[in-house]
């Protein structure tokens, strides 16, 4: 049975290939084209990049809460092992969030590069840290931009640890300090505990190119700080940008990220019909899917049309291109085919969007409407083969093994259902099948 998988591959020379997979045949009448952009940066990319001037910002979350329990001296052990964990040469900075934003290293004067000296001073301000107050990410958030501005050539990062709700500020003034932040540097956030808001942390991960996960022990948090460090010290470039093309009466519906994670990519102008979406900071060796959909005006069977220019840009420079095409058929052998991949990451992402409903209707009360979103996720899971979500599904749900039924668990981990959440929107990755 054909898949129709049609995949068309570019090596701009820079190190970075485009791979456009998709069906491009529509039946007559037919407006609307998918495909799935594969972007690959090798490990001569990175090379070939100056080196950046990098900054890095710790953002420990200093509110009362983080008193509990070993919380807190967690949290400083994994600032300690960010810092420890940074090149030299790197300019950093320490932030203390409560329902202020306080930068605690350096306390004064401006940024310095890491070296054994700065590293040791870091870690004697941390040393005098107490939790206190309450919790205003978005404030966070734009002292870190503040920081970012004063250094607009250096590749910007952010880690940012919470254990509680965003209580001292509202929804708004947290969206638009995002809003205000996206282009000038890139957040990572973790949870730790069970108390927080995921979508909070997520609104900020997503929105500002970065990843999202939660912890369940304090004790996990400096392998992790330090492995997001050791991450970020491996990209090299932090401005490339998805730049789609379309012709007179196509419109890009949505393009969207859907490997590793899933997540909407916002848009911006830049020019008559080209609309440009962040990409984030990017190393060698990194590898991304993307989902673009296209509405196009019909054309007579037997036309061909060009549905889209997709081009990776760094600044002015063009690292790689590809085209989505539309071929309109009579033939509905043609029409009818499914592109696996498009398929795929169709599946991941009501994946995740049914499990964000079937939690969103627990906490409601619904029951009813709850299981039956969560027995979806479940089937979804078992057949994209996304092992990981399907486990994690399994801290909510019991599952009959032989009939596939489930039901909601009498009582749930608060934060397995947490991590549930949070993960829900990492995909499970399908790669391009030999000779499709």
């Amino acid at each position: 049975m054909s898949t129709g998988s049609e995949a068309s591959r570019t090596d701009g020379g820079q190190g970075i290939s485009v791979t456009i997979d998709q069906n491009s045949y529509l039946a007559d009448g037919a407006d609307t084209v998918d495909a799935i952009v594969t972007i690959e940066a090798g490990a001569d990319f990175a090379a070939a990049a100056p080196p950046p001037e990098r900054l890095e910002i710790i953002i420990i979350d200093c509110s009362g809460s983080m008193g509990a329990g070993d919380r807190f001296e967690g949290a400083r052990r994994a600032a300690f092992a960010a810092i420890e964990t940074i090149t030299d040469g790197t300019l950093f900075t320490v932030i203390a969030g409560t329902a202020e934003a306080q930068v605690v290293y350096p306390r004064r004067g401006p940024l310095l590069p890491a070296d054994d000296t700065t590293r040791g001073a870091a870690r004697l301000e941390l040393d005098r840290l107490r939790p206190y107050g309450g919790t205003a990410m978005g404030t966070w958030v734009g002292l870190a931009r503040q920081i970012a501005g004063q250094h607009p050539d250096a590749l910007a990062h952010a880690i940012l640890l919470s254990d509680g709700k965003n209580e001292h500020e509202s929804p708004e003034q947290l969206a638009t300090e995002i809003g205000r932040t996206q282009g000038m540097l890139s957040v990572d956030c973790r949870g730790v505990g069970d108390s927080y808001i995921v979508e909070e942390l997520r609104s900020i991960a997503f929105g500002l190119n970065g990843s999202l996960d939660v912890l369940r022990r304090p004790a996990e948090l400096a392998a992790e700080f330090a492995a997001m460090m050791q991450a970020s010290m491996s990209k090299a470039v932090s401005d490339l940008k998805l730049r789609v093309w379309t012709p007179a009466g196509a419109v890009v519906r949505f393009v969207k990220q859907v490997a590793p994670d899933l997540n909407d990519l916002s848009r911006t102008e830049a020019g008559a019909q080209v609309g440009e979406y962040l990409l984030g900071a990017w190393g060698g060796a990194d590898d991304r899917d993307y989902h673009v959909q296209i509405r196009v005006d019909p054309a007579p069977v037997g036309r061909e049309k060009l549905a889209a220019r997709i081009s990776v840009v760094s600044g002015a420079e063009v690292l790689g291109q590809g085209l989505v095409k539309a071929v309109w058929t009579a033939d509905t052998e043609l029409s009818t085919r499914i592109n696996r991949r498009v398929a795929h990451y169709t599946g991941q992402a009501e994946l995740a969007q049914t499990i964000q409903d079937g939690l969103a209707a627990r906490q409601q009360g619904d029951l009813s409407t709850a299981t039956a979103k969560l027995q979806r996720a479940v089937d979804l899971a078992a057949e994209s083969g996304n092992d990981n979500t399907a486990k994690l599904l399994r801290g909510v749900v019991e599952v009959d093994d032989r009939t596939g039924t489930v039901r909601l668990r009498r009582t749930i981990d608060t934060f397995d259902e947490k991590a549930l959440d949070a993960r829900s929107t990492k995909t499970a990755r399908v790669r391009k099948a030999q000779g499709e």
